[in-house]
C-alpha cells in the first residue's frame, strides 16, 4: 500500500470548456489536515490506464474559503491521463492522489494593501485562480490585476468564475483578456502573449512600479516571454513568481536523443542514502542509470514525482552531504539551488556517497 498516495472519490466532474472539465473531490473527515492546501499549490494524481501506471499533477482551481478541493484539468495533445480525465472520468470513481505540493505563492498579508499581479495563459489560469479569489478575500485591503490569454473567449476557461469575481470585487479586480484568434475593440486584447504585448500592458495598465507580486503560468515560450518583459520593465526577481506546466518542445534533432547522459565528473558508482519521513535508506547508485530517482525506484523505495521532466518540482530533495549534479532544472529557483535542493529526477551523483532528504521542505 502506497504511504505517498490516498484515495479520493470524485464527487463530481464539471464541463467547463469544450476542451476542459473541473475535478472536485472528496475528502474524509481523516485526510483533511492531509488535503488541507495553500493556494497556488497542485495534487499529484495516479491511475493505471491502459496497463500504464501514470501520474499527473493538476493545480488546484479552489480559494482557501471555497471548502472544496477541486482541480481543472486541459486535453493535452496525446497526453493519455488528460484526455483520460475529459473522456472516462466519472463521478463516484476513485482517484489515488498525493498530498497537496507546490510553492507557487505568497503568504497571505491579512493587513496589508498590496498589488498582486497574474499573467496567465490557457490553463495556466488554474493556480492563477486560486491564488486570486484567496487574495481578494483574505487581504481586504489588496488589489489584484489579471491579464488572461486565450485563443477565443470559447476556449477561455472558467470564464464565468472569473466574471463573477470581478463582479463581486469590482473596485480592486481588473480583468483583461488578450485573444490571439478572435479580435477585440481594444488593440491591446488581441495578438499573442508575447514580450512585446505584455510589456504594452506594463505600461499603460499596470506599471512595473505598482506591482508588489506577480504571478506568471502559462505555455513554456509565454512564461519565459512575460519573464523577460517584466525584468524590462524594472520589475525585481523576487517579487517575480513563475510555475511551469511543461518544456519547450524538442527540435527534430534531439527527438529521440538520451536525455540521461554520464558526464565527466560523474561517479562511476555510489552509495546513496534517501531520507523520507525521518527513515533512511541506503541505494547503490551505478553510472548509466537515468537519476537517483530512477535508481531509488529500482530499489523498492517509494518516493515522491509525478513528471520526470525537471517541471513539476514533486521529486524535490536536498542534497545534505556529497554533491549531485542536474540535467535540467525547471522548477527550483536559484536561491533553492544554492541551498542545496535538486530534482531527484534529474539527479547524477558527482560523489561516492551522497544523502537526499525528502524531509528537507
Amino acid at each position: 500500500m502506497s504511504t505517498l498516495f490516498h484515495p479520493l472519490r470524485v464527487k463530481a466532474i464539471e464541463p467547463d470548456t469544450a476542451e476542459a472539465v473541473i475535478v472536485s473531490f472528496e475528502v474524509p473527515t481523516d485526510l483533511q489536515e492531509v488535503f488541507g492546501f495553500t493556494q497556488g499549490q497542485y495534487l499529484t494524481l495516479r491511475k493505471d490506464i491502459d496497463g500504464q501506471d501514470l501520474r499527473r499533477s493538476y493545480s488546484i482551481c479552489a480559494g482557501l474559503d471555497d471548502g472544496e478541493l477541486r482541480v481543472g484539468v486541459r486535453k493535452v495533445r496525446g497526453g493519455v491521463f488528460s484526455n483520460w480525465i475529459n473522456a472516462s472520468l466519472q463521478p463516484g470513481d476513485t482517484l489515488q492522489v498525493m498530498a497537496p505540493q507546490g510553492r507557487f505563492f505568497v503568504p497571505i498579508e491579512p493587513s496589508s494593501a498590496r498589488h498582486h499581479v497574474g499573467i496567465a495563459g490557457g490553463s495556466g489560469i488554474t493556480p492563477i485562480l486560486s491564488i486570486m479569489k484567496t487574495v481578494l478575500a483574505r487581504e481586504p485591503a489588496s488589489r489584484f490585476t489579471l491579464i488572461y490569454g486565450n485563443r477565443q473567449l470559447q476556449s477561455t476557461m472558467f470564464k464565468e468564475e472569473i466574471e463573477d469575481l470581478k463582479n463581486r470585487y469590482m473596485t480592486r479586480l481588473v480583468l483583461q483578456h488578450v485573444f490571439s484568434d478572435e479580435h477585440t475593440d481594444s488593440p491591446l486584447g488581441f495578438g499573442v502573449m508575447n514580450r512585446e504585448k505584455i510589456g504594452e500592458f506594463l505600461k499603460s495598465v499596470v506599471p512595473a512600479a505598482r506591482i508588489d507580486h506577480v504571478y506568471v503560468c502559462g505555455p513554456f515560450q509565454m512564461n519565459d516571454e512575460a519573464e523577460a518583459a517584466l525584468l524590462d520593465a524594472g520589475v525585481p526577481e523576487a517579487r517575480i513568481h513563475i510555475e511551469r506546466f511543461g518544456v519547450a518542445l524538442p527540435s527534430a534533432a534531439q527527438v529521440g536523443a538520451v536525455v540521461h547522459e554520464a558526464q565527466p565528473g560523474d561517479a562511476k558508482q555510489a552509495r546513496v542514502t534517501i531520507v523520507r519521513d525521518g527513515l533512511q535508506r541506503e541505494i547503490t547508485y551505478t553510472e548509466g542509470q537515468p537519476s537517483i530517482l530512477d535508481a531509488a525506484s529500482a530499489a523498492g523505495l517509494e518516493v515522491p514525482f509525478s513528471c520526470t521532466s525537471g517541471v513539476c518540482g514533486t521529486c524535490r530533495a536536498k542534497c545534505v552531504d556529497g554533491e549531485v549534479r542536474m540535467e535540467r532544472n525547471f522548477a527550483l529557483d536559484k536561491n533553492e539551488v544554492a541551498a542545496g535542493f535538486v530534482l531527484t529526477c534529474q539527479a547524477h551523483p558527482l560523489t561516492e556517497r551522497v544523502t537526499l532528504s525528502f524531509d528537507e521542505r
